[in-house]
């Protein structure tokens, strides 16, 4: 049986620490899946001109935010590398046309320790971080998911971690709890339809197709990680809808799976 593919929306790091839907829903989604051998995750916070992945046998914990609260500073995440995985995907790409390569120092930054550690909170499974080239866009992306694949029938967790919405330059003109913006809503009710209708090609062609798409992507790397778990599914293969919050007016918190 394949391991589904997901996608995740993480928010700001004090996802962590804040009571949330979210948080609760992060909490529950590692207990609701079959625990993988290992994970792969793309993450919207490590941006490079090619696609790389964490070496390390054991990554160290990245804290690559500021301002934010002390205890936010002192969480460590030691989950695991997995070095022959992070070499198989390395290979896989380059064998796909896509060329690929290996930091041996990079570690996990929040974008994956933040939201694993609400999955997984025993730092268990093993971690190879994926980098994201926002230059080079979504059909660039989604041939990465597809390039690695066949990994799902080995029990590996492809996890996309950026965010369904995000536009930073309008973040903080709205409370927490604030009613949805028309322009997130609309985004977001956007994406799920075409995600759950199974409708590859309008995702693909987002900036076009998708309502206010600029206005909630003014820059890709959130968004790009989306298209790793959506290529590594089949073709036609209909997403579910796992969990739908707006949080601060315009940020959307869904989240998506792929059988």
């Amino acid at each position: 049986m394949k391991t589904p593919t997901i996608f995740i929306s993480h928010g700001a790091p004090t996802l962590l620490l804040d009571k949330t839907p979210t948080n609760n829903f992060l909490k529950n989604l590692g207990k609701s899946i079959d625990k993988p051998g290992a994970i792969i995750c793309i993450s919207a916070h490590w941006e490079t001109s090619q696609p790389m992945v964490t070496l390390s046998q054991k990554p160290k914990t990245i804290y690559d935010f500021y301002g934010f609260p002390d205890e936010l500073y002192k969480v460590q995440y030691p989950a695991p590398g997995d070095p022959v995985l992070a070499e198989r995907i390395i290979n896989m790409l380059n064998d796909a046309g896509i060329h690929a390569g290996g930091d041996p120092m990079r570690g996990l930054d929040h974008g994956t320790w933040v939201p694993l550690k609400l999955m997984y909170p025993d730092a268990d499974v093993p971690v190879v971080q994926l980098s994201v080239q926002s230059h080079l866009g979504a059909e660039h992306h989604f041939k990465i998911g597809k390039a690695l694949s066949t990994l799902r029938d080995e029990g590996v967790l492809i996890l996309g971690s950026g965010g369904a919405t995000h536009n930073l330059r309008e973040f903080g003109l709205y409370s927490q709890n604030a009613q949805p913006v028309e322009y997130a809503e609309q985004f977001d009710n956007w994406l799920a339809k075409n995600i759950t209708e199974g409708n590859t090609k309008q995702l693909l062609n987002y900036l076009k197709e998708g309502p206010h798409a600029r206005r909630n992507h003014p820059t890709p790397e959130h968004f790009l990680p989306l298209f790793v778990p959506l290529g590594a599914a089949n073709d036609s293969a209909k997403g579910r809808l796992l969990h739908s919050a707006i949080e601060y007016g315009i940020l959307s918190m869904a989240a998506f799976a792929w059988e």
